[in-house]
């Protein structure tokens, strides 16, 4: 019996069903890679950011999830170059899928028993997504964005429902938007951490500080 189609479990109906302990032999999520492109760039090199937003309460398949990012990675990468953006995948398949497996062959009256014991099996997993939730991000450069806002079209069609495409005003996936980035970097202030960057506090033993880290609270 092959798999059903996502609209069967597009509505969010139940508590979330997790793997567990208690939930066992649930297959493996289809999507396995959540970041792609250069993920490991520091986040100056990335200014600008756009979002795949979502636009309803439903349940995402972890099938829909990997076949946007085949679509949106393969537009970046031909049309932009494959150094010229790093793709995020926001949310992630936790919520079990069920199947009450029915049989369909001759004679399948005299085995099944309808609706009794009626708890399914495992099936799958999707993600819980909500309106406004982030599904996906991508960051590049400002001559970049009409194409990430391209490749982001083609990823809205593997989904169910209505999505947004949004341009953010961070810069890249920093908490900072662009002119308070720029001015704390000209100041000192910045703290690169990888794809963040955080801001240096006032707080914590000056033996772990150099001078150049230094800041007055007031100043």
């Amino acid at each position: 019996m092959g798999r059903r189609p996502a609209r069967c479990y597009r509505q969010i109906k139940n508590k979330p069903y997790p793997k567990s302990r208690y939930n066992r032999g649930v297959p493996d999520p289809k999507i396995r890679i959540y970041d792609v492109g250069m993920k490991k760039y520091p986040s100056e090199i990335f200014p600008a950011c756009v979002h795949l937003v979502s636009w309803e309460k439903e349940n995402v398949s972890s099938e829909a999830l990997e076949a946007a990012r085949i679509a949106c990675n393969k537009y970046m990468t031909v049309n932009s170059g494959r150094e010229t953006f790093h793709l995020r995948i926001r949310c992630k398949p936790f919520h079990v899928l069920r199947i009450n497996k029915m049989l369909s062959c001759a004679g399948a009256d005299r085995l099944q028993t309808g609706m009794r014991g009626a708890y399914g099996k495992p099936l799958g997993v999707c993600a819980r997504v909500g309106i406004g939730q982030i599904l996906m991000s991508l960051r590049c450069k400002e001559q970049n964005v009409h194409k990430a806002i391209e490749s982001f079209r083609r990823a809205k069609f593997k989904f169910p429902g209505r999505q947004k495409i949004v341009i953010s005003k961070k810069w890249g996936f920093t908490k900072f938007r662009k002119e308070e980035y720029l001015n704390m970097k000209q100041e000192g202030r910045l703290l690169a951490q990888g794809v963040h960057s955080v801001k240096h506090s006032t707080k914590g033993p000056l033996s772990e500080r150099t001078a150049d880290t230094v800041f007055d609270k007031y100043a």
